[in-house]
């Protein structure tokens, strides 16, 4: 009697909110921009998970954060029901609970017995799983809307369009927990205006925001490529860009119509005012004065805004002057770029679609994915950021270049692939990922006995020496570090990352230069305080890298007892106090043979991180003073330190100023970087016109 009654209840409040939700429905429920019922998992009706579904869709507009952000999670176990809900941040909240209502009521009767399904109107957006929600960034599919208007200059569209997004991404990260919004507006392409707007869910992390947004923003490249408007939704974060105001900025107003915009509206009804007979021959004067003042300044803004895009283009398509003497000279297996190219699609199979499973980490300049070619070899495929600007011929004399860079101590790059802006860089994968993962890690630390950190600590060498002495340029890396050092079946080094590299002719020692980049606790002073740089600068990184080989400890924070200092300054201080032993990782001290080598590579070390940069070994002397110990080291003197204060010695540096690479060489662009650990991601979507599927 007892279930009979339960049943009959559950029966009666379903058709109740049933009830409400049609009768709602026929007054006036808009339609959903996007929707998703998820068929995973479904309940039955007079189900606990109902009943509970239905508390918390009728209780979540009244847990509004005050910034519009709405969370409730009702009930437990396996009837667990979470829900979240995300307004526009520009929106009032009138508007927002309005929106948010209308979604409670739509996706119910749209989806009437899933367990997850999610909604998305222009204003918000409203999700409920049987899953927990807040914190994660898991994304299973991605919603993409495109404006149906191409720009007329793509390249200098994108160009406009990616340092606003960039800097909206960091503004909404660093939101704080309450809101996490951004939107600015940026001169684009001709006398346009460029709009644009992103949010995250609040509830994440600034990294966690920033990560999604990054991932978001670079599939413009390959859903709205040339397009004047897009946007991408998924449950945690979204962005939309526009040529028309589409957000409110001190007061909401209503967005113009959908593109093209219509003429000027026009009132034939009502007539025109009339002039008085005085004033009329001074009126039509003045009307022409300005109309003829207007005209003329018209003509002079076009010209130079002609001028301007054309010697733009003719700078974007200018050929470094180094590449092509290193295509001739370097390897006679290599001919062509064009005998490196894959297909794009073959390589994007091979990353099924670049999905998040397949993600390896992300660098400062893209994402690296793990593919598996047809024949079944594997490779690391990395996705340059879509706004890199450079033109194909550039791009593929870059990349046989560092292509041509064959050591079997340098990852080796296999080949390239363009399709519309897109940049795909393939290079063999490493499968015991970068050295930091192992010598910072507790565990995997014991791997590496000495034997095994020694034959690292002398193939990075050896790969420097190439790139200093060996190679037809001298290549000056400028970001050695362990994160930037990969290990193969066997753990053998492999350097990566020439993003930051410098090439120099033969004849050519040193340079300067305003745009200082690196990580700042491997940086040689005088590069990290005057921008002056040399071999002698990777010499410095290499030492300091070396002191973290033996120590197993990262360079700003060496763990001695309770106390935190420096890994230079204690490394001076053990060796100059005649304790050298007490730096070295405590899995090191076994064997007295093992012990001499350890400390004659201390010794090693605090030469190359000498602070004049005359007293710093060659990369040359440092593979002979590893590789032979009848050779006397020089007495090192105190080290270079640095005042740090708060700044992260780790933090990696991209400050830019006026570049300048004068005579002492050519920057390139970023052309190998390192996998660094893997982030999680992956994504749909709707705008204004084009739905592009995936």
């Amino acid at each position: 009697m007892f279930n009979l009654a339960t049943k009959l209840f559950f029966w009666l409040s379903s058709t109740i909110f049933l009830h409400l939700i049609n009768t709602t429905t026929t007054l006036a429920q808009p339609s959903f921009l996007y929707y998703n019922c998820d068929d995973t998992a479904n309940y039955t009706l007079t189900s606990i998970y109902q009943r509970n579904l239905n508390t918390t869709l009728a209780a979540l507009p009244t847990t509004d954060n005050g910034f519009g952000f709405f969370n409730l999670t009702t009930g437990q176990g396996n009837d667990t029901v979470n829900s979240i809900g995300l307004c526009r941040g520009d929106i009032n909240p009138d508007a927002c609970r309005s929106c948010l209502n209308d979604s409670t009521v739509n996706l119910r009767r749209l989806c009437p017995n899933q367990k997850e399904a999610s909604g998305y109107y222009d204003n918000c957006m409203i999700k409920y799983s049987n899953q927990v929600m807040l914190g994660t960034t898991g994304i299973k599919f991605y919603i993409y809307m495109a404006n149906s208007q191409n720009a007329t200059d793509i390249n200098a569209f994108n160009g406009d369009l990616a340092p606003l997004l960039t800097k909206l991404r960091g503004d909404a990260a660093a939101g704080g927990p309450l809101r996490k919004f951004a939107s600015d507006t940026t001169p684009g392409p001709g006398f346009s205006t460029i709009y644009g707007l992103v949010q995250c869910t609040p509830d994440l992390l600034e990294t966690q925001c920033s990560d999604c947004l990054e991932d978001i923003i670079n599939r413009i490249a390959s859903y709205f490529n040339g397009r004047v408007g897009g946007r991408i939704l998924v449950p945690m974060c979204n962005f939309r860009y526009e040529t028309y105001r589409f957000f409110n900025q001190t007061a909401p107003v209503s967005p113009p119509p959908p593109f093209p915009s219509p003429p000027p509206l026009s009132s034939p009804s009502i007539p025109p005012p009339t002039t008085p007979p005085g004033k009329k021959n001074n009126t039509t004067r003045t009307i022409i004065i300005v109309t003829v003042v207007v005209m003329v300044v018209i003509v002079i803004l076009v010209a130079s805004l002609c001028i301007f895009m054309r010697l733009r283009n003719k700078k974007r398509q200018t050929i470094p002057p180094s590449a092509p003497e290193s295509i001739h000279t370097e390897s006679m297996d290599i001919g062509t770029a064009e005998s490196l190219q894959y297909d794009f699609h073959v390589v994007k199979k091979a990353t099924n679609d670049f999905s998040e499973e397949h993600k390896l980490g992300r660098g400062g300049f893209g994402t690296v994915y793990k593919g598996e070619l047809g024949d079944g070899n594997q490779i690391a495929v990395k996705r340059l950021a879509w706004d890199s600007g450079q033109g194909d011929l550039e791009f593929k004399n870059e990349v046989l270049l560092v292509a041509k860079l064959q050591h079997r101590n340098l990852v080796r790059l296999l080949g390239f692939s363009i399709e519309g802006s897109e940049r795909l860089l393939i290079y063999e994968f490493m499968p015991n990922a970068s050295l930091d993962q192992f010598i910072f890690d507790p565990t995997k630390r014991t791997i590496l006995d000495w034997e095994k950190r020694y034959n690292i600590i002398k193939g990075i060498a050896k790969g420097l020496l190439y790139l200093h002495e060996d190679s037809r340029l001298r290549i000056i890396h400028r970001d050695m570090k362990a994160s930037n050092v990969l290990l193969d079946e066997q753990m053998t080094p492999k350097i990566a990352d020439f993003g930051m590299a410098r090439l120099f002719k033969t004849e050519e020692t040193q340079g300067d230069t305003s745009r200082i980049v690196g990580t700042y606790g491997y940086m040689a002073p005088e590069y990290a305080m005057h921008g002056q740089f040399s071999v002698k600068s990777d010499v410095f990184s290499y030492g300091v890298l070396l002191l973290e080989m033996i120590t197993g400890q990262k360079n700003q924070y060496f763990q001695n007892g309770g106390n935190v200092e420096d890994l230079l300054s204690f490394a001076w201080k053990s060796w100059r106090n005649g304790t050298p032993i007490n730096i070295i990782d405590p899995t090191l001290k076994e064997g007295s043979g093992s012990l001499r080598d350890i400390i004659r590579s201390i010794h090693v070390a605090l030469l190359c991180v000498q602070e004049n940069v005359t007293d710093r070994p060659t990369m040359a002397s440092i593979v002979l003073m590893l590789n032979s110990f009848s050779i006397t080291l020089p007495v090192p003197a105190e080290p270079a330190f640095f005042m740090r204060g708060s700044t992260n010695p780790e933090m990696p540096l991209l400050h830019e100023y006026s570049s300048s690479t004068g005579s002492s060489g050519l920057e390139k662009p970023k052309i190998l970087e390192s996998r660094s650990r893997s982030s999680q991601y992956s994504i749909n979507e709707v705008s204004v016109s084009d739905f592009v599927p995936r």
